[in-house]
């Protein structure tokens, strides 16, 4: 009798093991760590849609509940410890651009006459999570508007389910036009010159749209002068880049992962899943996908030899007919930005891009770097070989990562020197 607890222990303990664990790259630092909270990301998700089956609310609002729960646990199990997310000096606003919902970050005041900086922010989380009034997001942004003295307004828009594109890229475009109104810019001693808008993962997708589309404006007086995309996503037509076959199973993000975002995003029936996994969906037989606008995300001639290694294009001859057009945003560059011809390119302001080794995204974004290059944009590319995707969220206590903390390190650096 006595032998029963142990072999359920360990029973146990070999199941808890097996979820856990995944393999990862040699050099991801704090591998253990990274399994931990992968793990605990990938429970949240399961249990929430088991909730949603037994009909106890959306899958994704079960998912921020939960989310929002543990950070609240770890913030009191923390208690007094800081790692630099609170800034005395720094006065925090909840109010509105145009109707919508803007987190101001204000430095302490200098002196009469001084213009400061001033930049937008928008959070990543699949266009669907996240939100950059809680954890790193808000501690990263109270410590770069005091560090840099820059205004940081840092946007809310709105998330899946309750909308879908284009509702949040229209809501960080008004956003923008606001801030960027002489009025707004006066009103917050911000130098009409040095304004960013930067973004992670799907909000660095939210803000190379948002840019493309003011910077080709000719109503803008003032334009943002720099771009800053951390490990952005940007388009929606190969799933099968060197990145995304490589980095297939990688924590944060998975590739189906990313597919399921995409889907939730542009309002696809979840069904068309699998013909995305595969490149159905951009098949030769879609007659709506010219060669020119293929050659725009064509990896073969845009990515650098190191990162193509010996992986082979997935070009499908005849795919499943008719999901472009069942999916026209497949094709908008306000969704998929790297999309974008390169006379819209040419009018965008310089740009820092940061990219991970082991990140399913990694390609997207030294794709756009190249092609913003060709296009005369100068570019600063910040590759991490031992990144991973939101790394670059991971750089506070308790959920911190060397990684992050360089990551983080690396944006102020870049942004202190050309905003």
């Amino acid at each position: 009798m006595r032998l029963r607890p142990v072999v359920v222990s360990v029973f146990v303990a070999a199941a808890v093991a097996y979820f856990v664990y995944i393999p990862l790259p040699e050099n991801v630092q704090e591998p253990w760590k990274l399994m931990l909270l992968d793990a605990a990301f990938r429970a949240t998700v399961r249990i929430a849609m088991i909730k949603d089956w037994l009909g106890f609310d959306h899958f994704i609002r079960n998912i921020r509940w939960s989310t929002e729960s543990l950070e609240g646990m770890m913030k009191t199990m923390s208690g007094s410890r800081s790692d630099g997310g609170v800034m005395p000096g720094v006065k925090v606003s909840d109010i509105t651009f145009a109707g919508v919902p803007v987190r101001v970050y204000e430095p302490p005041a200098g002196g009469e006459g001084h213009l400061r900086r001033g930049l937008m922010f928008l959070h990543g989380g699949g266009w669907a999570l996240g939100s950059g009034k809680k954890g790193s997001y808000d501690a990263i942004n109270r410590r770069l508007s005091d560090e840099l003295n820059t205004v940081v307004v840092s946007v809310e828009y709105r998330l899946y389910p309750e909308v879908h594109f284009p509702e949040p890229y229209i809501d960080c475009l008004s956003a923008a036009k606001h801030f960027l109104s002489q009025e707004v810019l006066a009103k917050y001693a911000i130098d009409p010159e040095r304004v960013g808008v930067s973004g992670d993962s799907a909000g660095g997708n939210l803000a190379a749209a948002v840019t493309q589309e003011i910077s080709t404006d000719t109503s803008m007086s003032v334009k943002f002068s720099v771009q800053a995309l951390i490990y952005p996503v940007l388009q929606t037509l190969d799933f099968n880049t060197p990145s995304f076959v490589q980095n297939q199973n990688m924590p944060i993000l998975s590739r189906t992962l990313m597919i399921q975002f995409w889907l939730q995003y542009l309002k696809a029936d979840f069904s068309l899943h699998p013909q995305l996994l595969v490149n159905n969906h951009s098949s030769l037989h879609q007659s709506v996908i010219p060669a020119e606008l293929r050659a725009r995300l064509d990896w073969t001639v845009l990515l650098p030899p190191k990162f193509k290694k010996d992986h082979k294009p997935l070009v499908v001859e005849k795919g499943s007919h008719g999901i472009v057009k069942q999916v026209p945003a497949l094709l908008d560059v306000r969704a998929a930005p790297l999309l974008a011809g390169p006379e819209v390119l040419a009018k965008c302001p310089r740009a820092y891009i940061l990219t991970c080794e082991h990140d399913v995204l990694r390609d997207d974004g030294l794709m756009y770097a190249r092609r913003l290059q060709d296009a005369g944009v100068t570019v600063t590319s910040d590759h991490y070989e031992d990144g991973f995707h939101g790394c670059f969220s991971l750089s506070f206590w308790p959920f911190d990562f060397d990684v992050g903390r360089r990551a983080v390190r690396g944006y102020f650096n870049w942004l202190q020197t050309n905003l």
